[in-house]
């Protein structure tokens, strides 16, 4: 109980540190606003660029591009901003915990939709459901004193550990982390992330034929997952809202004649 206490005690001190934005970190910004607010569903995973000394870390670990993960699950009853602006979001905080947001809170930063192929309405439902029912749970500190080891710019660690060296945290069902809190709302209506594929024997073959194995798929536990298995994940696909919206490179506005090659 003290142990917990310190690493919570530790945990928030280190998190007023690592979510202080990088100074002079500029995101490539690929989409305009009005067609990702056009382009995203309920039951989409966004990935975002963050900005942070923690998202650092956490783009190293998992040698990606992303560092945040969130879920569109559309207007949630009562929550907006002062403007009236509905919250659409729901995400895992390293200040906060588990909150609603306004999809504009990521107006300017880099980042990507991920649609998982196939997932009835229902199951939609179900999933926006699960997030919502978790606002309010805490971030889990742990994960922060965890991740604060992996600030140097080239800590040395091998690239195969480094999934597990994400997979951290207390484990208590009241805190959450991004990726792990989504994943578990996907494994709630058995839709596949990253499962582990193992090869198995028929149990009716008397002989231990490898031509009569066989693959299945295994729940990977939810602690292991990171913003970018959704982005190389074979089950979700990228929706790319300027595409989607119709793009036509005729109609780009070059800033002046386009130079032919020698």
């Amino acid at each position: 109980m003290i142990f917990n206490r310190a690493l919570d005690w530790l945990g928030k001190r280190l998190a007023d540190y690592l979510t202080q934005p990088i100074p002079g970190f500029r995101p490539a910004s690929t989409t305009e606003y009005d067609k990702l607010q056009r382009a995203v569903h309920t039951g989409d995973v966004l990935l975002v660029e963050g900005d942070t000394r923690v998202a650092t870390a956490i783009k190293y670990l998992t040698q990606s591009t992303w560092s945040h993960s969130a879920v569109y699950v559309g207007p949630i009853p009562g929550r907006m901003e002062p403007g009236g602006e509905p919250h659409v979001l729901v995400e895992a905080l390293v200040e906060e915990g588990v909150v609603s947001a306004p999809l504009s809170k990521y107006r300017d930063a880099h980042t990507r939709i991920c649609r998982p192929l196939g997932l009835s309405e229902e199951d939609r439902r179900r999933v926006a459901e699960f997030m919502i029912a978790r606002i309010g749970y805490q971030y889990d500190t742990k994960n922060i004193v965890d991740l604060a080891r992996y600030l140097m710019p080239t800590p040395p660690i091998p690239s195969r550990f480094r999934r597990r060296m994400i997979a951290l945290g207390s484990g208590e069902p009241t805190r959450a982390i991004c990726s792990t809190l989504i994943a578990q709302a996907f494994q709630s209506v058995h839709y596949p992330i990253l499962p582990r594929v193992e090869r198995v024997y028929d149990p009716n073959s008397p002989v231990k034929d490898p031509e009569q194995q066989r693959e299945i798929l295994m729940i990977r536990h939810h602690s292991l997952f990171t913003p970018r298995d959704f982005d190389i994940s074979p089950y979700f696909s990228i929706v790319k809202p300027t595409i989607e919206a119709g793009f036509d490179y005729h109609t780009i506005p070059w800033a002046g004649p386009v130079e032919e090659a020698a």
